[in-house]
């Protein structure tokens, strides 16, 4: 059995048992053009194709950083951590890195601006005992919340591939995680970046900083799906960053050439 296809049956059902792969010559010249390495994973869901640059990195588990603030958002809402996406809560007036940050912010806001302090009183609010409960429902990952209620995504246990990440993606698309779909529906709405004329884009980025450790680059994801003329492709894309910010900055462009190549985004 392939290690992908093992992981990939730890995470939550797959929609789909059987699709063609294919393994793009081309996807090559866009990582080395752009001096970093990873992988990206795309499923075209009409064609029923995968289409991916490293196969066997598409199956390695990481941090999943940021990316996790889409499951955090659904437990938020099922568990009433907040009332909707556009529930307020005050910012503590500690100053953090990004200016973004420093200010009031809604479920959704906080999505957009990726702000992590929100997303930990969601988790703290939580629990360890129901955010356990929800990860081992769904599958996520490697289901370890050790490291801290509301680090474990961050610097914690948990790890996921690529692939669980398209599998779950897929799953909120299609309304069928195990949370209610008035939490889904809103975590869609949340988690769309673009609306087109002809295409809509959701997404979300993550950043493991993990400069210094074991000698390690930092990790940029970002994982989402595109609709358009009545079709899905969801994708998962994460690269080494040894130049931090610098590196962090060519995820979306990216993902948005690779998807452009896969036919998903038009040119």
């Amino acid at each position: 059995m392939h290690r992908w296809f093992a992981a990939l049956c730890l995470a939550v059902v797959p929609l789909v048992q059987a699709a063609e792969w294919r393994e793009p010559p081309d996807w090559e010249g866009e990582f080395s053009s752009r001096g970093v390495s990873g992988t990206l994973l795309v499923f075209d869901e009409q064609a029923e194709r995968w289409l991916v640059h490293d196969r066997d990195r598409a199956a390695k588990r990481f941090l999943p950083a940021s990316t996790f603030k889409v499951f955090n958002a659904l437990v938020a809402l099922d568990t009433g951590a907040v009332g909707d996406e556009y529930d307020v809560l005050r910012w503590d007036g500690t100053r953090r890195p990004f200016d973004d940050w420093n200010r009031d912010h809604s479920l959704a806001s906080a999505m957009k601006f990726s702000v992590v302090w929100f997303y930990q009183e969601m988790a703290r609010r939580a629990g360890p005992s129901r955010m356990q409960a929800w990860i081992d429902k769904v599958g996520y990952g490697n289901r370890d919340i050790g490291g801290g209620i509301d680090r474990f995504w961050l610097d914690g246990k948990l790890r996921i591939s690529a692939g669980e990440q398209v599998e779950f993606l897929r799953h909120l698309a299609h309304g069928s995680l195990p949370f209610s779909a008035r939490s889904q529906e809103a975590v869609r709405r949340i988690t769309l970046i673009e609306a087109a004329p002809d295409y809509l884009l959701h997404a979300k980025t993550g950043w493991a900083e993990r400069a210094g450790a074991d000698g390690k680059a930092d990790l940029g994801w970002i994982v989402g799906w595109v609709e358009r003329d009545g079709r899905r492709w969801f994708f998962a894309l994460n690269i080494d960053m040894p130049k931090g910010a610098d590196d962090a900055k060519k995820r979306l462009p990216l993902a948005r050439s690779l998807l452009v190549r896969a036919g998903a985004l038009p040119e």
